[in-house]
């Protein structure tokens, strides 16, 4: 199984390089891990909403030009699906059963993501109402890959 993770904006802390690195290292005996890091747009402090527009369209069309049309697409997002590890994993499952290989999983930056990334979308999931930094959502996703990797293989992982 592949997993690309496509991601806005670079991670500059070393704890969550550190964390990030840790969980490849896990996952690496169950997929191939391909993490693509875009640019994120530079914004003002308080972006109007013209500015927001506009950054979403540049971010997005980076993210359009990394996503391959025979992936499973998931978009991270607020407004997405949430649901509890079981059950994410058994979706996993559920879509290799029906032929898949190869998930893309999309991380917006600041200002979200485009709308037709969404609409591309076989899934768009949430991990929680609240707003989380890019790069912590990162760790957080690997981290949710990775039990249902575990879930999926009926191995033990802490709670």
């Amino acid at each position: 199984m592949n997993i690309n993770i496509i991601a806005v904006g670079k991670i500059k802390e070393k704890f969550i390089k550190e964390a990030c690195a840790e969980y490849a290292k896990r996952m690496s005996r169950f997929c191939k891990l391909n993490i693509v890091e875009l640019a994120d747009e530079p914004m003002s402090d308080r972006p109007s909403e013209s500015e927001k527009q506009v950054i979403l369209q540049k971010e997005g069309a980076r993210i359009l030009n990394a996503i391959k049309n025979t992936d499973v697409l998931i978009s991270l997002c607020v407004e997405g699906r949430q649901m509890p590890s079981e059950r994410f994993a058994g979706y996993l499952q559920e879509e290799c059963v029906k032929g898949a290989n190869t998930f893309t999983f999309v991380i917006g930056g600041s200002v979200g993501l485009l709308e037709e990334i969404k609409q591309k979308s076989k899934l768009r999931l949430s991990f929680s109402e609240m707003t989380f930094p890019h790069q912590l959502m990162r760790v957080v996703l690997l981290e949710q890959i990775y039990r249902a990797f575990k879930i999926n293989a009926n191995e033990s992982y802490h709670k």
